[in-house]
């Protein structure tokens, strides 16, 4: 939450014009901790089901995820890599098949994956997930 709250609007500012400008993708979109090497990515990173779970039924970053979600899946005409640029596109794609792994209320996870990476899962993603 703190992470998130000089830049929120930003985020949201960012997300409805179809270009991500700033750095922000750790905290907002957040992936399993161990998919990326920096101190950042650790520092944000979740550890599992029950963290995202968790993440979730925060009463402001669940609503937060779930509305950056909803965000991209709005934007028209542009690829995933155009919204986000190399390796923001791809920690995308972790964090949305985490997301939709944690919980069966993953309608806009999953139409994100569908619209931006054909339906296909991370599949780091899914083997640390089904490592653990």
């Amino acid at each position: 939450m703190d992470a998130q709250a000089p830049v929120y609007r930003s985020v949201v500012a960012e997300l409805r014009t179809g270009r991500k400008r700033s750095h922000w993708m750790w905290f907002v979109f957040p992936q399993l901790r161990g998919l990326g090497s920096s101190p950042t990515a650790a520092r944000y990173g979740i550890s599992g089901l029950a963290e995202a779970r968790a993440y979730l039924r925060h009463e402001l970053l669940g609503p937060r995820l779930s509305e950056c979600t909803r965000l991209v899946n709005q934007v028209p005409d542009r690829s995933i890599g155009q919204i986000f640029g190399s390796p923001d596109d791809l920690k995308l794609r972790s964090s949305m098949t985490l997301f939709a792994r944690a919980t069966d209320e993953n309608a806009d996870f999953v139409a994100l994956l569908d619209k931006y990476y054909g339906g296909n899962e991370d599949p780091l993603t899914v083997a640390r997930l089904t490592d653990r």
